[in-house]
């Protein structure tokens, strides 16, 4: 038997994803060969392996933690929203189908037996499995085909901790309803709660907590305190809290479009290792000012976001920045809003078929049936730029200087051109995602940004992303094994491999 732990919540964004990172870590910590694994994830922030798999960025960062690399195997099914209705359904890091809600329901099944083949696989290479649920297993409508939370917890064998967010309020009712609304086998499988997100005295929560656990014959693990870990979160519900305004103590405002089909904005996390950089996000109605630089990021319909920023308005101030002379970068489907045209023959993204781009970059895109996803590494102007891509486009230079020569695809020797510069090197677009995360082009970049607006420039580079990574790993670890019942969740482990809980 695999021994392994599932961590659920009574519902979207209680800190699942940063728990089972935590856990991860803890478990690496004291020798033992662990794995996260999220059966079915949906979101627009994704990853590119070595091997060119597409999976989700949270089971990344929490194989990370887990101090292995990250592999397609730990997120077998991700879903990337092409409209309200319809999603990409990737399986095993591939393509498989774009399917709206009602058919991926019934396609759900077929889906069963693959990832406890996968999963299996998966346990007997480590020691312990930690296993992330999707929202929260109280879904009622949909448990009769449940692949992600407890329809996933009866494939492993699992057993479940439950994590409630009492920072949005209500925490004891949400403990309580979701138990209560489980079936019995399944409440059976709940062996203890978290309380994540708590800001003050715990004294005063404590009655809560006994009432709580008299309630519901469920020992309370743990309460952890409200934390910022600077830690990726591929949920655009994390949206909500970037900032949108300039911190005046720093010198270089860089603003980044908030497109409506945003994808990993995640890029630009590391843009706050710089000391003088303020990142800042702007949204529909808000005006963009007068940033130092403008980012246009991914976006999983680009000929939607066109038409997006034509009708907000931003088309115009974007083109407005540009004659004023402002960096303006633009990364994967932002690279192709910079060009020309944009072409949809096939009419998968959209029904016009064709649509105007900004036209600050000479190129044409034509989306594709086929998807490239592939890490690459390459060479810009004698610095090495590495990143990975994720695009259903082939974007055609037409004329100027491409961005960057690359020479390493998925680990296999290329020799091929990315991207494209404008004359005066103030508009860059590339299909490279991650960019920002080496210090030598980040280091490069601002340079250039700090002596057009003559700054003194930065002699020393700052720190490598991964490294601050590392350190956030850590931290978080460390709050975790002073919050938790780290004890009683080994028991809980160690239990997990003697056969149905």
């Amino acid at each position: 038997m695999v021994k392994s732990i599932m961590v659920q919540g009574t519902a979207s964004d209680v800190g699942k994803s940063i728990l089972v990172a935590g856990l991860c870590r803890i478990f690496s910590q004291d020798g033992l060969e662990c794995v996260p694994f999220k059966s079915q994830n949906m979101a627009l922030n994704s990853y590119i392996t070595l091997t060119g798999h597409e999976m989700g960025r949270a089971q990344v960062f929490q194989s990370e933690a887990a101090g292995k690399e990250a592999d397609v195997r730990m997120n077998p099914v991700l879903l990337k929203p092409t409209s309200d209705r319809k999603s990409q359904v990737i399986f095993n890091g591939k393509v498989l189908a774009n399917m709206d809600a009602v058919e991926y329901h019934e396609f759900k099944p077929t889906l069963s037996h693959k990832i406890s083949e996968i999963y299996q696989e998966l346990g007997s290479e480590n020691d312990v499995v930690v296993i992330e649920g999707a929202g929260s297993p109280a879904e009622i409508n949909l448990n009769s085909r449940d692949i992600a939370n407890m329809g996933m917890a009866k494939i492993a064998d699992a057993p479940v901790i439950l994590v409630a967010d009492i920072d949005r309020g209500g925490v004891f009712a949400s403990i309580y309803g979701t138990v209560e609304l489980l079936e019995k086998e399944e409440r059976a499988r709940v062996k203890g709660v978290i309380i994540n997100k708590f800001r003050g005295d715990k004294a005063l929560l404590d009655p809560g907590l006994e009432m709580i656990e008299d309630l519901t014959n469920i020992p309370v693990l743990g309460v952890v305190p409200y934390e910022q870990f600077k830690i990726e979160d591929e949920d655009s519900v994390a949206l909500k809290n970037v900032n949108r305004l300039f911190d005046s103590s720093k010198k270089i405002d860089v603003a980044v479009v908030s497109l409506s089909k945003m994808s990993n904005f995640t890029d630009f996390n590391s843009l706050e290792l710089e000391p003088d950089v303020s990142v800042r996000y702007v949204f529909q109605g808000d005006k963009i000012g007068q940033p130092d630089v403008l980012i246009i990021p991914g976006s999983k319909n680009t000929l939607e976001d066109s038409l997006f920023l034509k009708e907000s308005g931003l088309a115009q101030q974007i083109q407005e920045l540009r004659v004023k002379g402002t960096y303006i970068l633009g990364i994967c489907g932002g690279y192709q809003l910079l060009g020309e045209k944009l072409h949809d023959p096939q009419k998968m993204e959209s029904e016009t078929g064709s649509v105007d781009g900004l036209g600050l970059l000479p190129v044409e895109t034509t989306i594709q049936e086929t998807k490239v996803t592939a890490q690459v590494e390459g060479m810009r102007d004698e610095l090495k730029v590495t990143g990975y891509e994720i695009h259903m486009g082939e974007t055609l230079l037409k004329t100027g200087q491409p961005f960057a020569e690359i020479l390493k695809e998925n680990n296999q020797e290329i020799a091929r051109f990315d991207g494209a510069v404008s004359e005066d090197g103030k508009v860059i677009g590339t299909y490279l995602h991650g960019i920002f995360d080496g210090s030598d082009f980040r280091h490069d970049f601002f340079n250039q940004v700090r002596d057009s607006k003559g700054l003194e420039m930065l002699t020393e580079k700052t720190q490598e992303y991964k490294a601050f990574k590392e350190e956030q790993y850590d931290k978080l670890a460390d709050c975790l094994r002073q919050n938790l019942d780290m004890e009683k969740i080994y028991e809980i482990i160690n239990q997990s491999d003697k056969g149905s809980v």
